[in-house]
């Protein structure tokens, strides 16, 4: 028995498309955010430009899927894009434990920053690491508590996303295949007999 309304909040596939477009603006607001402010957070070289890339990555497979979702009839550009959906859960799930264990590493230099005017840890100066834009002051003042509470929510919230995109995607594809096997008037229906 097919459920074709099963855990769909909105029709399936605007509702699939209007759900991409938020994994789209969220990941891009995620990315460029670690990637102008991640050196204060994270302290090893490049660590905060790859988790700003997967976040820039995850924006451009939500692009790709509001395409594949666009072509109303492509089953293989949908089927594509449900391929690709698992690997970049795997990928966010990953970055999200990397991410939760270096921001607590790293809570005494955050603390010396705030502790020091917003600057710079002294080992990433020392290793030429910009220090431009300037560390947000609004960091210090709530603290890291609720820094670390912050980070750690959104990147559950981003995997809970990802996975209801995934399903979205996967229903889509379930939807092309159930409905390309029906009679009806066009393909292999009763007009053809």
């Amino acid at each position: 028995m097919w459920c074709d309304n099963c855990l769909l909040v909105l029709p399936l596939r605007a509702g699939a498309i209007a759900w991409a477009c938020i994994i789209a603006i969220y990941s891009l607001g995620g990315g460029i955010f670690l990637l102008k402010y991640g050196q204060y957070f994270f302290f090893f070289y490049p660590e905060w430009q790859i988790y700003g890339g997967i976040g820039m990555g995850v924006m451009g497979i939500a692009i790709v899927t509001i395409g594949a979702l666009s072509v109303q009839r492509s089953y293989t550009f949908a089927r594509a894009m449900q391929f690709v959906w698992p690997f970049i859960i795997v990928a966010c799930a990953i970055r999200a434990i990397l991410m939760i264990v270096e921001l607590n590493r790293g809570k005494e230099k955050i603390e010396w920053e705030c502790d020091n005017g917003g600057q710079l840890y002294w080992e990433s100066v020392a290793a030429n690491i910009s220090s431009s834009p300037a560390f947000p002051t609004e960091f210090c003042i709530v603290g890291f508590p609720t820094i670390n509470t912050a980070f750690i929510v959104s990147l559950l919230v981003d995997l809970v996303f990802q996975i209801y995109m995934f399903f979205l995607v996967w229903r889509f594809c379930a939807r092309l295949v159930h409905y390309s096997g029906m009679k009806g008037p066009f393909g292999n229906g009763y007009y053809n007999a």
